[in-house]
């Protein structure tokens, strides 16, 4: 059984596992501590009543990925672009199903009528980078050296992808 569904409280902690396993082991969250459940609720929270989605894909009854959209910036001219990230299981990667996220993630975006889709990857993430480029995402801009991690600077590129073509 596998299928994308909008998120639910009871996939939280398998939510937090996947996102602190980014914040401890790789350079796709800029932040250094993990997460606790309790974030992670007020979190959910503020998704919800902001009608930002959040999408598990569910693999054998367990949520092994999750996406997620939310405000680009908090400045009202923004209110058409948003920001979105995908999170794999370490040990679900490879199987296509950021991808299959993704693809949710714009339809999605689509029918909410937002104009501009951004991700903000890490320049050395070439999985993510190439996963971007398929769905058409282009590159608009690298910040150099704008985090630290370790030990070592990071680079942040830019893609955005039109939503209204």
């Amino acid at each position: 059984h596998i299928m994308i569904r909008h998120a639910t409280k009871s996939d939280l902690p398998n939510i937090l596992d996947i996102y602190n396993d980014a914040i401890l082991n790789t350079t796709a969250v800029y932040s250094y501590k993990p997460q606790t459940l309790a974030s992670r609720e007020i979190w959910f929270e503020n998704k919800s009543q902001n009608n930002e989605p959040i999408f598990v894909f569910e693999e054998q009854g367990e949520a092994v990925a999750f996406a997620t959209y939310g405000s680009f910036r908090d400045w009202p001219a923004y209110q058409y672009s948003i920001e979105h990230s995908i999170y794999v299981n370490e040990h679900h990667r490879g199987k296509g199903i950021a991808s299959q996220l993704l693809k949710q993630l714009i339809n999605h975006a689509q029918v909410e009528g937002y104009k501009t889709l951004v991700a903000g990857i890490d320049a050395t993430n070439d999985n993510s980078i190439y996963l971007h480029k398929k769905f058409d995402f282009q590159h608009s801009g690298t910040i150099q050296n704008v985090g630290y991690k370790f030990d070592k600077w990071l680079d942040l590129a830019f893609y955005q992808l039109d939503l209204s073509k």
